[in-house]
């Protein structure tokens, strides 16, 4: 069975969007390797509509330019696109198919493909990935977590939803102070009591 693994750009305060507003002062050598070690290898990508054209306007253009960044822009132009969307799309950009039916119902039977375990990586996409978390078909979460508080934009967890619990996998502390998370989704909670977490906090925080 393929996994299912998203990857996103976030803030302190929690906020996905428009991570080129304030990612780029934190992009380094570290963060370039973490990036082409996960979508820079993907075979399957699945990308919410604004992800997708996004992507399209821009990584096609550096493919052809034959920069440093035309490797990982031909990789990412040789993967299967598979793109949400509720509209028909004209697409452009090769390998580029647009969701059939159904958000969960399509991605499970995407896991359950036959004679391939490689994983189907989502980049932003925040509202498939929040469904996605919900329905618990995603497998892993990675998140490139930057020491900065946008303080306003769309948030990966909304407010009044369901709690979702994660367990780490694995932490990863660049230079710029970016921390590289990969969790997944917790089996059960954890066992603690709040008598038990009482009994280590210091005085003044009782």
């Amino acid at each position: 069975m393929r996994k299912i693994k998203a990857q996103l750009f976030i803030s302190l305060d929690g906020v996905v969007e428009a991570p080129d507003q304030w990612h780029f002062p934190y992009f380094n050598e570290e963060m370039g390797a973490a990036v082409d070690a996960t979508l820079g290898r993907a075979g399957t990508l699945l990308l919410g509509r604004r992800t997708y054209d996004s992507f399209a306007g821009a990584w096609p253009d550096r493919e052809a330019a034959g920069g440093e960044d035309a490797p990982f822009a031909k990789v990412l132009g040789d993967a299967r696109k598979i793109v949400v969307s509720n509209s028909p799309l004209d697409f452009t950009w090769r390998n580029s198919e647009r969701l059939a039916g159904d958000l969960t119902t399509a991605v499970a039977a995407l896991k359950n493909a036959p004679d391939t375990d490689t994983p189907v990586w989502i980049s932003g996409s925040v509202s498939v990935v929040r469904q996605l978390l919900a329905d618990g078909i995603l497998d892993e979460l990675n998140l490139l977590l930057h020491p900065v508080a946008v303080r306003n934009g769309m948030r990966l967890f909304e407010d009044h939803a369901q709690a979702i619990r994660l367990q780490l996998l694995s932490a990863e502390t660049f230079r710029t102070g970016v921390l590289n998370l990969f969790y997944t989704v917790a089996t059960a909670p954890g066992e603690g009591t709040y008598e038990d977490a009482r009994t280590h906090l210091p005085q003044h925080q009782e």
